[in-house]
């Protein structure tokens, strides 16, 4: 309470600096949704004001000497629907960037008055689909300004841990999750990520550069294969093209710079950044056994020589590191727990992008690259797991889209990639908490992969109310007996009302099996793809021009998941979450011989509420979901997914007090997930897998924001306050070898930080 007392005092304090209102202006594109074709003569207005442009003939326009404030902005032009983008902030001396991407009208009906779109409604996935601006992921309360974090608020998302950003997408497992970075296809965005899923306790991707995210909770479409659960589609913006800009900033857990500017006239751009950690600063001030620090860099440059070509360049790398100081026995018990991951990791790509008449075609080039040191020793520091492997993913992907008339629109593409996976594992034999004897102790391989994929996809306007796509995907992965996979998919929306829509989606999903999951035994080159069967049908129904009110059911039936021949209990689907070691048996790993033949199905219903920041200055999201996860492994008896919360609800949201103050806050609540429970004398029995449960967690997050607008640079300060009323929220259970006792771990109990700024 002391460290919250001086955070509010020091933001508090600062009110005193004299600041005064400065001016700034907006620019950027308006170009169709589909075709992505300049609009000339569109109709730019900041809402609320005198002030407003149109485009020109590259579809371009500017607004200038805006006072520096929060704004909405409305793009429209006769024949397609019009736009609001809500959160859009002034500042002085800066040019804020906002593009617009308007959809064809379809709606013909006399009488019939069609409002401006606060949703951005994508015509390909009708289902299961939230968009969000820069502005909305930066405020969110606890998510320390995390692309990832910032999305648990949303209806069918669990948590499986409050130090972490594993998405757990609809009963998926956290390796079931696509992210798409500029067109780029990353397997893990995160510092310290679990090898083989996609979570981490933090992103490596600076938020200040991301323009929009586009989050897919289920029944997305073939345009991206090869995951189950969720697509986290994110574009980052362009830098500016007037002048060089620039922001300094201290947060929660790092400090960095950032630079942006022309590098050949108003054609071209670059942005910059780099950020290190500096947790290692206070965990050694605090006597802490092990230490983590990281870095991360961002580059990127645009050029656009003319309306039709336009070129992109894209670096992003992150170097994770953790030390441990075994100076006593108390530091080397401790240490003995902890799986520590040393990453150097990075992807690039080049895109170039060229428009034609009804249409455009995009071209990628991409490499990712992982090189993990994972090891855990025990307290004699004997080493228990050595893990120096290497990902290297070379990519070739094209896409195209083309508009037939106004009612029919066509979507094709390809991907290629060529894998190389090196791995170099030492495993002395390790006997599970339920008393199997892991058959690996070492491996040392080098393999070489590839995988290729092409889709099709028609999407088609029918009697002006029906909006329906089908799609088919062809995936092929060398590395398997079974190479050959097709996935159909089938959407349907139909226009109820222009307040309402009923939403269908069902089609077939297949994901290959993690590469160190192959490289363990030559058996497990006999798996297949994972396959989830999806159906999803709702409703969204608009409460009110900024207020979309949603209720969605799903089912997934599995089938194909990995199992073990070693651990007939165990199906990898209940593996990925948190920091695999010891702990869970280097479960997530399959270092073993593993069959295709786990299945299981979830399913649930979802409830959600949102509404956007507009005249009225206040904005949130309620969500409510119920759902249910088993899987049946190879014993042939159904449990429940280890990350089964039945009940999930979160409500999140502000209020804007003025142009200097907002404040945030979020409440979520999930009820307790499955666990293994121990003996007297710390051995697991194989009947009572996940057969307790873990107490419900609740928790409190609360947030306010200032800011300071001065002639040509903005001063933005934050308090963050997670947990706010200090619940030890329960994490887990483990066996403390010295005390012989169960430890009953929570996650961390109230935790203050404070972010500074200053953008110029």
């Amino acid at each position: 309470m002391k460290r919250i007392k001086f955070l509010l005092s020091a933001i508090l304090l600062s009110i005193n600096i004299q600041a005064q209102n400065g001016f700034g202006d907006i620019t950027g594109t308006v170009v169709d949704a589909i075709t992505r074709q300049p609009l000339i003569g569109a109709n730019i207005i900041l809402i609320g004001t005198n002030f407003g442009a149109a485009t020109d003939i590259n579809g371009r326009y500017i607004i200038k000497n805006i006072s520096a404030e929060m704004y909405q902005l409305r793009a429209s032009i006769i024949g397609y629907t019009s736009r609001i983008k809500t959160d859009v902030m002034v500042q002085p001396g800066k040019l804020t960037q906002i593009d617009f991407e308007l959809t064809p009208q379809t709606i013909e009906i006399e009488n019939i008055v069609v409002t401006a779109d606060y949703f951005g409604k994508n015509v390909l996935e009708p289902t299961s689909v939230r968009n969000f601006s820069y502005e909305e992921l930066r405020r969110s309360p606890g998510g320390f300004e995390d692309v990832i974090r910032a999305l648990s608020v949303l209806p069918g998302v669990a948590q499986a841990d409050a130090g972490r950003n594993d998405l757990i997408v609809r009963g998926g497992a956290p390796s079931e999750n696509l992210y798409l970075v500029d067109g780029i296809e990353v397997p893990n965005i995160n510092h310290f990520g679990t090898q083989g899923a996609t979570g981490g306790p933090l992103s490596y991707i600076n938020l200040d550069f991301v323009k929009e995210t586009s989050f897919s909770t289920g029944g997305f479409p073939v345009l991206y294969g090869d995951k189950l659960s969720s697509v986290l589609i994110i574009n980052l913006r362009s830098g500016r093209t007037d002048r060089l800009g620039g922001k300094a900033t201290i947060s929660a857990s790092q400090f960095g710079l950032n630079a942006e500017g022309p590098f050949f006239g108003e054609n071209s751009s670059f942005i910059f950044s780099a950020r290190r950690s500096y947790l290692d600063f206070i965990f050694k001030s605090a006597g802490f056994s092990f230490v983590p620090e990281y870095y991360d860099v961002l580059t990127k440059a645009d050029y656009k020589p003319d309306n039709t070509n336009s070129f992109s360049f894209l670096f992003v790398s992150a170097f994770d590191n953790v030390k441990f100081f075994n100076d006593d026995e108390d530091k080397r018990y401790d240490n003995s727990r902890i799986l520590g991951s040393d990453q150097i990791q990075y992807f690039t790509g080049f895109s170039y992008q060229r428009l034609f008449s009804n249409g455009f075609m995009n071209i990628t080039i991409g490499r990712n690259y992982t090189d993990f040191n994972t090891r855990q020793s025990d307290s004699l520091l004997n080493p228990i797991f050595r893990n120096k492997s290497k990902e290297e993913e070379n990519n070739l992907r094209l896409d195209v889209v083309h508009k037939f008339l106004t009612v029919v629109e066509l979507n094709l593409g390809a991907t290629a990639k060529l894998i190389e996976f090196d791995a170099d594992i030492l495993f002395p034999t390790f006997i599970t908490s339920f008393g199997d004897s892991l058959p690996i102790t070492s491996l040392n391989k080098s393999e070489n992969f590839f995988k290729g994929a092409s889709y099709f996809n028609l999407n088609l306007l029918l009697m002006k109310r029906f909006t329906t796509n089908f799609g088919v995907r062809a995936d092929y992965f060398n590395a398997l007996t079974d190479k050959f996979y097709f996935n159909p998919r089938f959407s349907l929306s139909y226009m109820l009302t222009p307040l309402t829509n009923i939403n269908f989606s069902t089609g077939i999903y297949h994901q290959s099996p993690s590469y160190i999951w192959l490289i363990a035994d030559e058996r497990n080159k006999e798996l297949k793809s994972v396959r989830v069967n999806q159906y999803v049908l709702g409703f969204d129904h608009q409460l009110n021009d900024d207020a979309l009110l949603k209720l969605e059911g799903f089912y997934k039936d599995y089938s194909n998941y990995p199992t073990s021949t070693v651990r007939p209990y165990l199906v990898l689907a209940n593996t990925g979450a948190g920091f695999s070691g010891s702990d869970d048996n280097f479960s997530s790993f399959g270092l073993e011989p593993l069959v295709s033949q786990g299945f299981g199905k979830s399913r649930g219903v979802e409830l959600s509420i949102q509404k956007k920041l507009s005249d009225t200055p206040y904005y949130g999201i309620l969500s409510l979901t119920y759902s249910k996860t088993d899987f049946t492994s190879l014993d042939g008896i159904e449990r429940d997914g280890s990350y089964d919360q039945n009940w999930l609800f979160n409500v999140s949201g502000g209020y804007k007090i003025d142009k200097y103050w907002e404040v945030s806050s979020k409440f979520r609540f999930a009820s307790g997930r499955p666990y293994t429970p121990f003996n007297s004398e710390g051995t697991q029995n194989i009947a009572d897998y996940n057969s307790k449960r873990l107490k419900s967690a609740n928790s409190l997050d609360i947030r306010v924001d200032k800011r300071w607008f001065f002639s040509s640079w903005t001063l933005i300060t934050y308090i963050d306050i997670q947990n706010i009323y200090n619940r030890k929220n329960p994490a887990g259970i483990r066996w403390d070898r010295r005390e012989q006792r169960v430890d009953e771990s929570s996650a961390i109990g109230i935790l203050p930080s404070i972010g500074i700024s200053a953008e110029f």
